[in-house]
């Protein structure tokens, strides 16, 4: 798995500890034994390392050789020693760390990786970015007396990376957290995609015309007037236009695209900035059960000559994705649901290692991150050059 990865190169990799830098230190000043960048960086590498709470991060670290410690910046003791932190001390920082500082700090990390890879051999007339807004609940974080987290992330499609994340309350207030979660990303030209709760005109309105972005939203009941008029539209006599199937996991999918040019001067839909109406037909077939079928409605401010109808069904299937290619992996290969770290910001700093993990191996072409993750755990001296943080000249990989 760790071959797959391909020659990790030092000097090509960005270089993870300025921007942990950037991370507030909640300690006092007195009896700091551990920088806080060296801490953050134990914990960087004993996730990426398959850690999935803050007692194996704790093991991980001491298991770690005295090699890795010192390139982790871990201090040395007069009498020759360094040590890994215990996991009470872990935990104290963790508990107290500014969760915004640290997601800014690792989405600025996945930022700059992911836009060197969609450069690297890329025309000057590269292919727009893709990033989808959605949100994800922190079950094992509740308790008798507190709601479970709930997280708001801005992901992109290909490769996936979590570019930004914000604390959010509850599902319901994820619409008040879509402008402060997207604007510190650089948006022009990029399509935003999300689903029916954040289709708010407010929101479409700022992203079109404040960042010169594009977005492709789905139109479901809550906006009741552009639901009506899209299902208005004459979609019986309209071609599709685009169709794609699989085979996979028991059942047989197929889906088929239908486009419709929105004219302003007839009246439009009741949607900002839309000019392309959309129609998305899914039928699935679970072995030895009976075929259900759904269409979807969607609308977009991308014209025709701006994206082929194949394009909007990789996109808006992108976006469904994420589930599989971020939340699925955060839930089963890291436990994130089981994990029962609840205490001050904990539950949040852990998922932002998450997310850092999963970008950083998705970035280099992982495409199974359980089992990249457990051959790093055997092996924890490569996680040094894939977060770029050794200063070693032998370069790992194949």
């Amino acid at each position: 798995m760790l071959a797959k990865l391909g020659p990790l190169d030092a000097d090509r990799i960005a270089d993870l500890r300025p921007y942990l830098e950037s991370v507030p230190d909640p300690r006092s000043r007195r009896s700091r034994w551990y920088s806080l960048t060296a801490i953050l960086l134990v914990c960087a590498c004993a996730v990426i390392g398959d850690a999935k709470s803050i007692e194996e991060i704790a093991e991980a670290g001491e298991r770690a050789t005295t090699t890795l410690l010192a390139a982790l910046g871990i201090r040395r003791h007069p009498l020759g020693w360094r040590r890994s932190p215990k996991p009470v001390t872990i935990g104290r920082i963790l508990q107290a760390l500014d969760g915004d500082a640290l997601d800014q700090a690792v989405g600025a990390y996945l930022a700059d990786r992911h836009r060197e890879v969609a450069s690297d051999g890329r025309p000057s007339a590269q292919v727009r970015r893709v990033i989808a807004v959605d949100g994800k609940a922190l079950k094992g974080s509740a308790r008798l007396d507190a709601p479970r987290r709930h997280l708001l992330s801005a992901v992109t499609h290909t490769p996936v990376a979590t570019l930004a994340q914000v604390e959010v309350g509850g599902k319901t207030n994820e619409t008040r957290h879509f402008k402060p979660l997207l604007a510190p990303l650089d948006l022009a030209d990029t399509v935003v995609t999300f689903d029916a709760l954040h289709s708010v005109k407010a929101n479409i309105t700022w992203l079109v015309e404040a960042e010169k972005a594009h977005y492709i939203a789905v139109i479901k009941s809550n906006q009741p007037l552009a639901y009506a008029q899209l299902d208005a539209l004459p979609w019986t006599s309209i071609a599709i236009q685009h169709t794609a199937s699989r085979t996979a996991h028991g059942r047989r999918e197929s889906r088929s695209i239908k486009t419709c040019s929105i004219a302003g001067n007839l009246g439009g839909i009741a949607f900002p900035h839309a000019a392309l109406a959309i129609r998305v037909h899914r039928r699935r077939k679970p072995t030895g059960k009976p075929e259900s079928r759904e269409s979807v409605y969607a609308v977009t401010s991308l014209d025709t000559h701006q994206a082929t109808p194949a394009d909007l069904a990789a996109a808006i299937r992108g976006h469904w994705g994420i589930e599989n290619s971020s939340h699925h992996i955060r839930d089963v290969t890291f436990a994130e649901d089981a994990s029962t770290v609840h205490a001050g910001n904990a539950p949040r700093v852990m998922a932002g290692f998450r997310n850092l993990a999963i970008g950083t191996l998705k970035l280099l072409g992982a495409d199974n991150v359980a089992k990249t993750t457990r051959a790093i755990r055997h092996e924890p001296e490569r996680a040094l050059t894939i977060l770029g943080i050794t200063n070693k000249p032998h370069t790992y990989g194949t």
